[in-house]
């Protein structure tokens, strides 16, 4: 998705593709269509995949999550980050909603199983043990919808973004899945030019 680059927005440093990891509706997903909706956001399985795009110049830059407000930095994209050495041309901090979406049809009584990125999952544990609900590591939030979609099992359900629901035809079982209400996490964007 892409929009109109504001005037005085840098073209050499950062241009027209933004690197992240994950599937499309993702957290970093949706915080590269916040700082930079006039690029077009590229999706990449993993954080050093991601990097490896902008070394190659394949993308102008990468946004990569460092930091969360409950579990504290984001490993291992925090320590990928600090060995990068690229500059950090902008920072965002984002509010982490967490939905619980499954097939439509299923209900919250049918739902055995909640797969999520391990991160996403560690900022719900409680909620999703009061639930009752037991948590399967997955390869990111949006990336659980999309199985959890492919596979149409009532008895599955994800954690992840409400937009990710919307991008894989899932039915939101429930929101605001997070233990806490103040559930942030700090993206950095990063370039191999000054931004």
């Amino acid at each position: 998705m892409t929009g109109a680059r504001p005037a005085g927005a840098e073209t050499d440093a950062v241009p027209g593709r933004v690197a992240y990891q994950g599937a499309p509706g993702a957290f970093s997903h949706e915080a590269c269509l916040d700082l930079r909706p006039w690029d077009e956001a590229v999706a990449f399985d993993t954080f050093a995949q991601a990097l490896d795009a902008v070394r190659s110049g394949d993308c102008g830059c990468a946004l990569i999550p460092v930091e969360n407000s409950i579990i504290g930095a984001v490993e291992p994209a925090a320590g990928l980050v600090a060995e990068a050495g690229m500059e950090v041309v902008a920072e965002v901090w984002r509010p982490i909603r967490l939905a619980l979406m499954a097939v439509p049809g299923a209900r919250l009584s049918d739902i055995r199983t909640v797969e999520s990125h391990p991160v996403a999952l560690r900022q719900c544990a409680s909620t999703l043990n009061d639930l009752g609900l037991t948590p399967v590591e997955g390869f990111d939030t949006a990336g659980s919808a999309r199985t959890v979609a492919e596979a149409g099992d009532p008895s599955r359900a994800a954690a992840a973004p409400v937009r990710a629901a919307e991008v894989y035809g899932l039915s939101i079982l429930r929101n605001d899945l997070q233990d806490t209400e103040d559930n942030r996490t700090r993206f950095v964007l990063l370039s191999t030019k000054p931004g």
